[in-house]
């Protein structure tokens, strides 16, 4: 991805947020990367050079800056500039697909050549693979050191590190220090405990019309699986079989408050990956509303209602039982034959809250099951 020196540096300049999470400014005399927000002086444009990607920066050797904390910018979505193999090889990166599976695995799952798919990621991402799912571990690591009393150790299984000692190494290399000292607080550490649970932030662009999503998932709601209050959607959750459960309301700032409760920290990412496809987190309003700047139709409509989202699905295979059921029938009379699949088919939870009785049904239960 190119990006115009003189254009990129105007924006941060004047601190443009319409620019934040676009690109990244690499500053040549500290060795430290920002976001275009970040609110230290402005460098010289001769000492500064542009990224297009957190992964990009740390890859040419800098580091996060510890006053803008670009763990914190919000993500945008696969641009339309990015070959498929690449959009699609990024949400299967943010779902941990490096996390144990090397390049080559990665290339056969989406049908292309190992060394077309680094070249692809090079010249559009400035980046290795690696170095983007290790610069996506390194960040939201970060994230709950600033934003968790999680103890060190369950906040590199969580962020999605094989092992201590490598997440040790890294944050070593990147910052000059341990992990530990980067966290201001002197408060004492707090386990996850056995359910696993961490509260963290997930930040979006503004705006958001959060009842307007809250509306379309309380309408669709599974009983058993989904659960919406005045302003908060929990539902459960059951990822390579153990079960667990997430809640979503608005929280301070720009961003969505999450709370997982999962016995696996490995499997962090991978929930933080579905819960921003669910709630379209990538999206960016304010570009989708400049899009339709010559249509007076859509121009009024987004005027009304700026900040509406695309609904997305938790799983791909929920969403295909979604659509079967909801053929030629109302979408209430949909949710209520998923809700009886669901109590006949789906496994109960072994620890129930409230509602949260059952976890959707595997597909092989489907397909073994009489559904007449």
């Amino acid at each position: 991805m190119d990006l115009n020196h003189d254009a990129c540096y105007s924006a941060i300049q004047v601190r443009d947020a319409r620019y934040d999470g676009r690109f990244f400014t690499a500053v040549k005399t500290t060795r430290i990367y920002c976001r275009p927000v970040c609110p230290a002086r402005t460098p010289l444009s001769k000492n500064v050079a542009f990224y297009a990607t957190a992964a990009a920066a740390q890859e040419a050797g800098y580091h996060p800056c510890l006053r803008c904390r670009p763990e914190t910018a919000p993500e945008l979505g696969p641009g339309h500039e990015l070959p498929d193999s690449v959009a699609r090889a990024l949400q299967l990166i943010e779902l941990g697909a490096l996390d144990e599976d090397g390049v080559d695995v990665l290339a056969q799952r989406l049908g292309v050549g190992e060394r077309q798919l680094r070249r692809q990621f090079r010249q559009h991402l400035g980046a290795s693979p690696v170095a983007v799912a290790q610069t996506r571990r390194v960040l939201l690591a970060k994230q709950l050191i600033h934003e968790t009393r999680l103890p060190m150790a369950e906040i590199a299984f969580a962020s999605g590190f094989g092992s201590i000692r490598r997440f040790n190494e890294i944050f070593h290399d990147l910052f000059a220090r341990a992990p530990g000292e980067l966290r201001r607080s002197g408060k004492p550490e707090v386990s996850a405990a056995q359910e696993g649970e961490i509260k963290l932030l997930l930040r979006y662009r503004p705006p958001y019309d959060w009842d307007a999503m809250l509306g379309f998932l309380r309408l669709r709601a599974i009983p058993g699986i989904e659960q919406v209050t005045d302003d908060s959607y929990a539902r459960t959750v059951l990822l390579d079989g153990r079960q667990g459960t997430v809640t979503v309301r608005p929280g301070r700032g720009d961003a969505l408050e999450a709370t997982v409760r999962f016995p696996r920290l490995q499997a962090l990412p991978a929930i933080i990956a579905r819960l921003r496809r669910v709630f379209d987190l990538a999206s960016d309003p304010v570009a989708i509303a400049a899009q339709f700047a010559s249509d007076p139709v859509m121009t009024a409509l987004i005027r009304a209602r700026p900040g509406l989202r695309v609904p997305g699905a938790w799983d791909g295979f929920e969403l295909a039982m979604r659509a079967v059921l909801g053929q030629q029938i109302t979408v209430v009379a949909a949710i209520r034959l998923a809700g009886k699949l669901v109590a006949a088919h789906g496994a109960a939870m072994a620890r129930p809250e409230g509602g949260l009785t059952h976890v959707f049904p595997m597909p092989e239960a489907v397909a073994a099951a009489e559904l007449a």
